[in-house]
């Protein structure tokens, strides 16, 4: 089977990013990563990628400022550098940007996020901080597809991560990012073996592929 390509976008230290490339270098990740793309020129994630000789490219948000719909326009840009990549799944791996439809439309069913909540609890930004403020007892991380509602998309996996009670944002999420680690190349390769079907919303895991 021919590995699937894969687009990344990212927005800072890279290290789903890493855990993707070394997921794929001990084979447990039947993927290539194609390109990856970062909103921020200072993202570690472009070093970890020109590190691997995957291209590193920074795609200004200024750049479009001027623009009647910027993030549309943004957008546009990253989906063209996409698609000369031969990109086949778009992932998103702390990359702090709400998409739009430009690339929602584009690779509808074929993006995926990493979050660090058990959603639908704590969306959107600071889930550690919501959680602690909370007082629950269990956080996690989860793999969903990507929609327009922003952390809405139909779950695929979860992990579960125990709060305690000394935990701070940065203690808690440092547990949670162990979890996503593990889990997020595990969904890719479960997209990538077809294994995943959506239906009302809800995703089957299946056996095998159809």
């Amino acid at each position: 089977m021919t590995p699937i390509r894969v687009g990344v976008l990212a927005s800072g230290r890279g290290s789903n990013l890493q855990a993707i490339i070394d997921a794929i270098e001990t084979k447990t990740l039947d993927a290539a990563i194609a390109v990856v793309v970062s909103n921020r020129q200072d993202a570690v994630a472009l070093e970890r990628a020109q590190q691997q000789g995957i291209p590193g490219i920074f795609l200004d948000p200024k750049s479009v400022a001027e623009e009647l719909e910027p993030r549309k326009a943004y957008d546009q840009k990253i989906l063209e550098v996409l698609k000369a990549h031969d990109v086949q799944l778009v992932l998103l791996a702390g990359y702090m940007k709400i998409v739009t439809s430009v690339l929602i439309e584009a690779y509808q069913g074929r993006m995926l996020n990493i979050h660090p909540s058990l959603l639908p609890s704590f969306p959107g930004l600071g889930a550690q901080k919501q959680a602690l403020h909370a007082g629950v007892k269990v956080s996690g991380c989860t793999v969903h597809f990507v929609t327009e509602g922003v952390d809405e998309g139909p779950i695929i996996l979860q992990a579960a991560v125990s709060v305690n009670e000394d935990d701070t944002v940065d203690s808690l999420a440092d547990r949670i990012l162990d979890q996503e680690h593990r889990l997020f190349p595990r969904a890719i390769q479960l997209f990538a073996e077809g294994r995943l079907c959506v239906e009302d919303r809800k995703t089957k895991i299946l056996e095998t592929a159809p």
